[in-house]
């Protein structure tokens, strides 16, 4: 029972070997894109199938490097698909360029929207307001010193009047008022 199950299994994989090599002689004679997927799809098999049988694959891979025969060109070069890869290339990487500096604009932009949100730096307005503040203490100080010296300045006038009153009290008339 064993080598029946053997022998059917080598028929439907001849069977299945025939249908893809059907599919990529017509697919050479109309000239389109060679894929394994197409291939695949065309045989009416899984793609692993191809991938586990090399020497298919590596038929469908050497007609797919093939350009068209039978007097026509291929609708799409190997130069032009290698000059379209390298075009894709560069802008792959300009991209990607591109993406980093988008990715770090976007990365400062919410560090400094979760630091704010945090609490653990001072909003724009709250550190304006604390150098208005130390303008404002610093003019305070300066305002209280101004009035300290002019205290000192009135005590000091005061003093001089209430000795120059005693003086002239102590003193008595000395010329009669009229």
């Amino acid at each position: 029972m064993n080598s029946t199950m053997i022998e059917g299994r080598r028929a439907d994989s001849a069977r299945r070997r025939e249908r893809v090599l059907k599919a990529l002689d017509a697919a050479l004679r109309g000239g389109g894109d060679i894929t394994v997927s197409g291939l695949a799809r065309a045989a009416r098999v899984d793609r692993t199938f191809l991938y586990r049988h090399r020497d298919l694959l590596e038929r469908i891979h050497a007609a797919a490097n093939t350009p068209f025969e039978e007097g026509k060109t291929a609708a799409v070069s190997r130069a032009s698909l290698q000059t379209d890869l390298a075009n894709a290339l560069n802008r792959n990487t300009r991209l990607t360029a591109r993406v980093q500096v988008l990715e770090r604009r976007l990365s400062e932009a919410m560090g400094k929207q979760v630091w704010e949100e945090s609490g653990l730096g001072a909003p724009i307005d709250v550190d304006q307001l604390q150098r208005r503040i130390t303008v404002l203490e610093q003019e305070l100080a300066d305002t209280r010193r101004q009035l300290d010296e002019r205290t000192e300045e009135l005590d000091a006038a005061r003093a001089a009047n209430r000795d120059l009153t005693r003086a002239l009290n102590q003193a008595g008339p000395t010329a009669p008022r009229r």
